[in-house]
C-alpha cells in the first residue's frame, strides 16, 4: 500500500500539465456490438488504440456504473475516500464471505485426475443438493440434450464430461458469491463482475492450454480473479454519495490495488490451490506477466483480454480491438489473436461473430 500512496500523493503535487488524459479519438463504428438498453455508463469515445492501463480504468468505470472521466489526478474527496477504503479493507472480515461447499476441495482434486470415473464424480456431487440441481439443470438444457432421458446423476456427469463438470461446479460456487451483495453499487457490479469472470476464466483456460497450466486451476483463477473487486464495491457502497460522479483514473487504480490484495485474501480463505493463490499474488505485485509463473502470466493477459471483450460487447471499446502485441515477451501475436477470436465466438452471440 505504500507504493499506492506514494504514487497518488506524488501525482497530486505535480503540475496540472503533467496530468495524463485518455486521448480523444474519433468514434469507431462498431459493427459487431449492440448498445445495452438504458445503459448506466454513457458511451465514451471509442478508442481504436488503447493501453492495458486504459482498458483497466474503463472496465472499473463500467463495473461501478460511472460516467467517463478525463481526469487522472485524484480529488481531495477521492484521497480521503481511498484512505477510508484502506482502513475498511484492513478490517474486512473474510468470514463475511460465503464459505465454499465442503465437498469442493475433494471435487477439485478429483477433477484434476483424468482417470476418475463418472461414479466417483457423481458420489461427490451428490453430497451437495444444490450442486446436484445445477448439474441436472445444465444437462437437461438444449446444449446437452441427449436422445435418451437423463435418469441418474451419474448419467448426467458422464454426459457433461470432465471439462463441462469443472465449469458447472465452479460457476455454481462462484456466481452466487460475486452476485451476493444488495447495495446500490453492488447489485450492478455483481452482474458485471460475473460477466467478466466468465470471459476471464475462458481466456485463462484457453491460454493455459498453451502454457502447460492445469486446465481447472487456470479456469478457477479466472473465475475468482475479481472477488476482491466485489469486496471493494461493497465497501464503496458505505462511502460514496448517492449521485455517482466521474472518478479519476488514479482513484480507480487505487481501488484496483486494494481489490487485488483482497482477492488474494479471499483465495486463501477459501483454501484454493496454491498455484491459483500464487497467480493472484503475482498480479497484485506487478502489472506485467511473470515469466517464472506460467499461471500468473496467463491470468495477467486473460484478465485484460476479458475486459476488452466485455467492453467491446457493450460498445464501450472498439469491438475488434487488437491486443496481439500487448505482451510481446509473453505470447506470440498470432496466439493472442486466436484467443481474442475464440472469446468473440464464445461470447459475442447476437452482437456478431469472429472472422
Amino acid at each position: 500500500m505504500v507504493s499506492m500512496w506514494r504514487r497518488l500523493l506524488g501525482s497530486r503535487d505535480k503540475a496540472a500539465n503533467r496530468a495524463r488524459r485518455i486521448p480523444a479519438a474519433k468514434p469507431v463504428r462498431a459493427t459487431t456490438a449492440a448498445p445495452v438498453a438504458a445503459p448506466t455508463v454513457a458511451p465514451a469515445d471509442l478508442l481504436p488504440v488503447v493501453s492495458t492501463t486504459q482498458i483497466r480504468a474503463r472496465f472499473l468505470q463500467y463495473v461501478f456504473g460511472l460516467p467517463d472521466s478525463e481526469s487522472q489526478l485524484p480529488s481531495t474527496f477521492e484521497l480521503t475516500t481511498l484512505k477510508r477504503l484502506e482502513l475498511l479493507s484492513i478490517r474486512f472480515d473474510m468470514r463475511s464471505l460465503p464459505r465454499l461447499p465442503t465437498v469442493l476441495p475433494q471435487l477439485m482434486r478429483l477433477l484434476k485426475n483424468d482417470n476418475a470415473a463418472g461414479r466417483q464424480w457423481a458420489r461427490l456431487v451428490g453430497r451437495d443438493p444444490l450442486m446436484v440441481g445445477e448439474v441436472m439443470r445444465v444437462t437437461r438444457s438444449a446444449s446437452y440434450r441427449s436422445a435418451q432421458p437423463i435418469r441418474s446423476l451419474q448419467h448426467a456427469v458422464i454426459l457433461l464430461g470432465q471439462e463441462g463438470l469443472r465449469r458447472v461446479v465452479t460457476q455454481h460456487v462462484m456466481k452466487p458469491i460475486l452476485q451476493s451483495s444488495a447495495g446500490r453499487l453492488s447489485q450492478l457490479a455483481g452482474e458485471r463482475l460475473w460477466e467478466h469472470s466468465e470471459r476471464c476464466a475462458h481466456a485463462c483456460a484457453w491460454l493455459g492450454k498453451h502454457s502447460g497450466c492445469d486446465a481447472f486451476e487456470a479456469y478457477l483463477a479466472g473465475i475468482v480473479s475479481h472477488a476482491g473487486t466485489g469486496a471493494v464495491v461493497r465497501l464503496l457502497d458505505q462511502l460514496m454519495p448517492e449521485a455517482m460522479v466521474p472518478l479519476s483514473t488514479d482513484f480507480l487504480a487505487g481501488c484496483a490495488e486494494l481489490a487485488a490484495r483482497l482477492s488474494v485474501q479471499a483465495a486463501q480463505y477459501w483454501e484454493l490451490p496454491a498455484n491459483v493463490i500464487e497467480a493472484l499474488t503475482a498480479r497484485q505485485l506487478a502489472d506485467q506477466p511473470d515469466d517464472g509463473q506460467p499461471l500468473a502470466t496467463v491470468l495477467a493477459c486473460a484478465d485484460v483480454l476479458a475486459m476488452a471483450q466485455l467492453l467491446g460487447e457493450h460498445d464501450l471499446l472498439a469491438a475488434d480491438l487488437d491486443l496481439r502485441h500487448a505482451w510481446p515477451d509473453a505470447y506470440a501475436a498470432s496466439l493472442l489473436a486466436r484467443c481474442q477470436q475464440d472469446l468473440r465466438r464464445q461470447f459475442a452471440g447476437d452482437h456478431g461473430s469472429a472472422t
